[in-house]
């Protein structure tokens, strides 16, 4: 104990200066974990504060925290969450979260190839066959002596006598070939013209015979059917003079007949000689019939853009009646040998100019597209057959198609509003202002039709509110051409005119529904000015109908003709669509020529 007393004494500096060492490295060791500590956990918070939150649908709302989309009030997800990785990103892919694909139900199938099938649907009429038709005519003057048919509609047989004529030049006719039979002999150029002056005549070899026997001529003649069937018309009665040329009777045979459909320019790929049509009669419920095509007109009709195809059918039993109608369904397979590519309707988008679908791209975390322009055939009932731009095996979109449009368009890359890219107008906005998000919001609210209230209003805004309406009609009848560049130019006309409207002339609630009809007409007539298209600009122009009928309803009628409120239901994939005109005649603004006459009135705004 006594030594180890001794070793501390003697070595107690070394031991303080060990110990304080010891003190001093420790405080420093954990200074700099605590420092370390600090900065990592700094960093993390760092990174956290820097992470950017933006929506799937709405690419131009970016926030520093989660939350709700301002627009569309989806949740809000990270911004590297919609970008894929790899090095073989394409820069105009469209990339969705799997919510955001799942909330805006966009679905999509592979490609496949098929045989292209369509049901046609024909409107038609029972005509009569026009070979079986034999028009009688006077081949020479006198007077109707007997009449052996009494109504139109008598049946008669082949050779049947129809009337008696007398006739003085035929009388003179037979003595010139009295007198020209005694120079038979030594003249026989002036028998052979006389005789053939009664065979012009439609005098037969044994009647001329007849007279030559007799010497004397026959002063009466008789009219005889040359067909069997039926009278049709019949022009005279008896004691009715007629002369050379005069129509007498008209015999149709009914035995068989026709019948003529109509069938637009989008069936007539699908239609071909042989086709077997099932065909019912109106008039004739219960009953099926069956023809095949035996004829397609060659030529267009240019007022109704219809062809007639043409089916005869056996009618011994003549219950099938001239002008009767007819619907027959039409079976078509144009490629019976081959494959084609066929898409459903709904994956497709269609300006007028160019069709567009959506491809998925493959190997991707999250659904990801790509715009892809493609070359169509003919309509194929639910589908149409693609010729160009697809290839078995890919993937499109078949549903919320226009959704990923609009997110495409959103964030500037290829859409079928820009086919290039880069930022656009969506088409909505008013005038060269922006959209708001606020309006983002109401938009829906605020397309709603608006139920229309009657309203005294002056003449002065009646005045105003017709050179809207002038121009209106002037815009119609270039979508009715479907003239593309005269629509913008009307519509430029008409949105001018609307602006011009001075809505201080109304009052109370007059005024401010007003106001509510020339918000959403001048925000459509701007849709038609700035989006390309025809077919997106009948959409608007739809809008801006439905909005002018809301301003007659309340307003009255401003000008003098009438105006006719029309309805197609045919337009817009079957919702229908309405239109004002000036004429009662339908001539549809939402198909052009393809469908000039689909239609019917609807309303009639008299002045």
């Amino acid at each position: 104990m006594k030594q180890i007393i001794k070793y501390i004494k003697n070595n107690f500096k070394i031991l303080l200066i060990v110990t304080m060492g010891a003190l001093i490295a420790g405080y420093f060791v954990g200074k700099s974990t605590h420092q370390q500590i600090n900065e990592s956990t700094h960093q993390h918070i760092d990174e956290a504060t820097n992470q950017i939150w933006t929506c799937s649908m709405h690419p131009q709302i970016k926030q520093d925290k989660p939350g709700l989309c301002p627009i569309c009030a989806m949740d809000l997800i990270p911004l590297t969450s919609m970008i894929s990785s790899g090095d073989d990103v394409d820069p105009n892919e469209i990339m969705m979260s799997e919510s955001a694909a799942k909330l805006a139900s966009i679905q999509s199938m592979l490609v496949n190839r098929g045989v292209p099938e369509k049901t046609i649907y024909l409107q038609g009429k029972v005509q009569a066959d026009e070979r079986n038709i034999a028009e009688l005519t006077s081949r020479f003057g006198g007077r109707i002596e007997k009449l052996f048919v009494n109504f139109t509609g008598q049946k008669v047989k082949k050779g049947e006598k129809l009337a008696t004529i007398y006739s003085p030049g035929l009388v003179t006719a037979q003595r010139e070939l009295l007198e020209a039979l005694s120079f038979k002999e030594t003249r026989p150029s002036l028998y052979t013209a006389a005789k053939g002056k009664l065979k012009l005549w439609d005098l037969t070899n044994e009647q001329i015979e007849a007279i030559e026997e007799n010497g004397e001529p026959q002063v009466y003649f008789d009219v005889l059917s040359p067909i069997s069937g039926t009278v049709s018309k019949r022009n005279v009665t008896i004691g009715d003079y007629v002369k050379e040329g005069n129509a007498l009777f008209e015999v149709v045979d009914l035995s068989k007949v026709w019948v003529m459909f109509d069938a637009y320019e989008s069936d007539l790929p699908w239609i071909k000689m042989g086709d077997e049509v099932n065909i019912t009669i109106q008039a004739l419920p219960g009953k099926n019939f069956a023809a095949k095509v035996t004829y397609i007109d060659p030529f267009l009709n240019a007022n109704t853009r219809v062809v007639k195809v043409r089916v005869v059918l056996s009618n011994n039993s003549h219950e099938l009646k001239p002008e009767m109608f007819a619907i027959g369904i039409l079976e078509s397979k144009i490629a019976e040998n081959t494959n084609q590519i066929l898409i459903p309707k709904s994956s497709l988008l269609w300006t007028g100019k160019r069709a567009v679908v959506y491809v998925k791209v493959p190997n991707r975390e999250t659904p990801s597209f790509l715009y892809r322009e493609v070359v169509l055939g003919p309509e194929a009932g639910a589908f149409y057959v693609v010729t160009e731009g697809l290839e078995e095996g890919e993937e499109i979109a078949v549903n919320g198609v226009f959704k990923i449009d609009a997110a495409s368009q959103l964030q500037g890359l290829p859409s079928m509003m820009n086919p290039g890219g880069g930022k656009i107008s969506t088409g909505h906005n008013h005038g060269d202002s922006k959209i708001t998000d606020e309006e983002m919001k109401n938009m829906k609210k605020s397309d709603e039709k608006l139920e229309p209230t009657k309203f005294n209003s002056p003449d002065r805004f009646k005045s105003q509110l017709n050179t809207f309406v002038d121009d209106y009609l002037m815009m119609k009848d270039a979508f009715v051409d479907s003239d593309d560049d005269m629509v913008d130019k009307f519509a430029q006309k008409a949105l001018a005119s609307i602006k011009k409207v001075d809505m201080s002339l109304l009052k109370g609630e007059a005024h401010n529904y007003w106001m509510t009809l020339e918000k959403l007409i001048v925000k459509n007539l701007n849709g038609i000015i700035q989006m390309d298209g025809i077919e997106m600009k009948r959409k608007h122009f739809s809008v801006i109908s439905d909005k002018l009928y809301n301003a007659l309803e309340s307003y009255g009628n401003p000008g003098h003709q009438s105006l006719y409120y029309q309805y197609c239901p045919m337009a817009f994939n079957d919702k229908g669509a309405y239109w004002i005109s000036d004429k009662n005649e339908i001539r549809n603004p939402y198909f052009g020529d393809k469908m000039l006459k689909c239609g019917e009135v609807k309303t009639v705004f008299n002045n």
